[in-house]
């Protein structure tokens, strides 16, 4: 059974991800270190004592379809009520309208534990934060006043309406129309697929936010507007009214998260109401949809990320708790009567000390995001700065974290043996589960070509050169503490670096040449790249912080394991990236 790392999460928040230094600098407001843990600690039992347990009854039900009515597995509905209750809903969300505008890296490690206990179940308040967030920026003052605190509290939850069956990641050619009426409101009609929680039993309202096309609007991405849907109308004393004309007309039957209701949304055919079309409130300017959606995409991104992380914390639970207790064979040095635990067998100890660093590198990398963000609105210099490395940051978490997440559940299924291919043992749910985060919110691919193409030419790419400064100071420390646990670290964390920098370099070179396609050829090795000497360095920079009060050892071993086991894959990562285009252009005939 999951058990959330409270202790492990505080760690990184503070003294890799840099909490602590924000704290002591005054750029948390109030917030202190106790109140921190406090907060962990109860996000942690909840997670552990009330959302675990009901995980494996989520998988097995799933969510039910009957008569456009959605019903949540046994005893989710009650789960998520508490779980509002709770306040969590509304931990970063603004405190005008009943928020408690805490930091964003307590939410996302909030987000890990929620998502470890049940990836299904959380990803109900993942999109509603998101939606809270875009109707805040870019709503008029009567919307967020009618809207904004039942989503805030969780009364009512969210959506985000984008892909249809024609249209997947290319929102240009999105068919959903939306039509002017006098009174200032919208009808709207059309398809909408894959949207999650588009349905449910376990909040009063629903509250959809729908790209669409306004009939005189332009072609492409520049005439897509974002209108505010709810599944029933509100009228001015903030009751509930009559239904909008909107449904669930069916639910994919999906690989994994069973339990998360993936609903194909209808609107405007005349199912409720006296007129056809549902009614919609615009949210920002006509035509100006996608600008408003992309604040809900880049919160929505780091959010799957930390579903990453979740996945590769509870798999990694399980094998090593599995482990102990499974005896085969004889291990090596095994003085023991009888078989031997697996754990002791050297190859299960390089899984399991593989699944832990990735664990450990995804869950810095996604802080050290969050940390970013919470530093463009809160930090008194540098804002811009922090603005540019939190853009930087967010397709690396998304996608290394989500890549981590797969092959870390598929690694718990290796230890398991053959047991982990039996449902029963609960470590193929993990591996089912983890493989949806590398492909919504944007795929992987996609954030590798966002990665390439717009945030390493920020500011020239000085960010990136930054970062990478950056990034080899932790190096240098490393050397300079000549603290023997480390072993060949520095040198590997030094030429891994190496292969980051000099990618880098190759990559805005193309780019300024106006070759990008030859960029593109390398993006998803460079991402990896850059993901695997991120975890290399803050490893490094957590053991650090241990050896400093004596007590680094384990950080430190699992810090030179990853250097020397994982690391050597950088030079081979930046050979593709620099190397790979010719090749890949050649044989794109052996696809037609």
């Amino acid at each position: 059974m999951y058990k959330a790392p409270v202790e492990e999460i505080a760690f990184t928040l503070k003294h890799v991800a840099g909490m602590a230094e924000a704290i002591d600098g005054g750029l948390l407001g109030d917030l202190g270190e106790d109140l921190v843990d406090a907060i962990l600690a109860e996000a942690g039992r909840f997670a552990t004592e009330e959302i675990a347990p009901l995980a494996d009854i989520g998988d097995r039900q799933g969510a039910r379809l009957s008569n456009g009515e959605v019903k949540t597995p046994d005893g989710w509905r009650d789960l998520y009520r508490n779980w509002a209750a709770g306040g969590w809903n509304g931990l970063t969300a603004p405190e005008d309208f009943g928020g408690q505008a805490l930091p964003h890296m307590l939410n996302v490690a909030a987000l890990e534990m929620w998502n470890s206990g049940s990836m299904a179940f959380a990803l109900c308040p993942t999109l509603t934060m998101g939606a809270i967030e875009a109707l805040n920026v870019h709503g008029s003052a009567a919307l967020k006043e009618k809207y904004l605190a039942r989503m805030v509290s969780g009364e009512w939850t969210g959506t985000m309406n984008l892909t249809e069956p024609h249209a997947g990641s290319d929102l240009g050619v999105l068919k959903a129309r939306a039509e002017r009426r006098d009174d200032g409101s919208y009808r709207i009609f059309g398809q909408k697929i894959f949207i999650t929680w588009g349905e449910h039993d376990a909040a009063d309202n629903i509250i959809h936010l729908v790209l669409a096309r306004l009939p005189d609007a332009p072609a492409g991405t520049r005439g897509i507007s974002l209108f505010l849907v709810p599944k029933f109308l509100v009228k001015d004393d903030g009751s509930l009214g009559a239904r909008n004309d909107l449904y669930c007309h069916s639910l994919e039957h999906k690989l994994g998260i069973h339990g998360s209701p993936t609903c194909t949304m209808i609107y405007g055919d005349g199912k409720f109401g006296n007129e056809k079309g549902a009614v919609g409130w615009l949210i920002g300017e006509e035509n100006k949809g996608l600008a408003c959606m992309f604040t809900m995409m880049n919160n929505a991104r780091l959010a799957v990320g930390m579903q990453g992380v979740a996945i590769c914390e509870a798999a990694t639970q399980k094998a090593i708790a599995y482990a102990k207790e499974r005896t085969q064979g004889r291990a090596p040095g095994w003085n023991g009567s009888g078989m031997s635990p697996i754990i002791d067998h050297p190859d299960v100890i390089r899984m399991l000390l593989t699944m832990k660093a990735l664990t450990q590198g995804s869950r810095a990398i996604a802080y050290a995001c969050a940390h970013a963000i919470d530093m463009a609105h809160r930090a008194t210099e540098r804002r811009e700065d922090w603005q540019e490395r939190a853009a930087l940051l967010t397709p690396i978490a998304k996608s290394f974290a989500t890549d981590a997440g797969v092959d870390v559940a598929s690694l718990g299924l290796q230890v398991h043996g053959g047991m982990g291919f039996i449902e029963e043992t609960g470590a193929a749910r993990y591996l089912r589960d983890a493989r949806i985060a590398p492909i919504y919110e944007g795929t992987n691919g996609i954030q590798a070509i966002d990665l390439v193409i717009r945030k390493l030419p920020l500011s020239g790419g000085e960010q990136v050169r930054g970062f990478i400064a950056e990034l080899k100071a932790i190096a240098e420390a490393v050397s300079s503490s000549n603290l023997e646990g480390f072993g060949a670290t520095a040198d590997r964390l030094g030429a891994a670096l190496a292969d980051l920098e000099a990618a880098t370099d190759w990559l805005l070179a193309r780019l300024a040449k106006g070759k990008s396609a030859e960029a593109l050829s390398g993006a998803t090795p460079y991402q990896r790249l850059f993901g695997l000497a991120l975890t290399g360095c803050y490893l490094a920079k957590g053991g650090l912080a241990r050896a400093a009060d004596g007590a680094g050892e384990s950080r430190i071993a699992l810090c030179r394991f990853a250097a020397e086991n994982l690391l050597s894959e950088t030079v081979a990562l930046k050979d593709r990236v620099v190397n790979g285009a010719e090749s890949l252009a050649a044989a794109r005939a052996v696809l037609a």
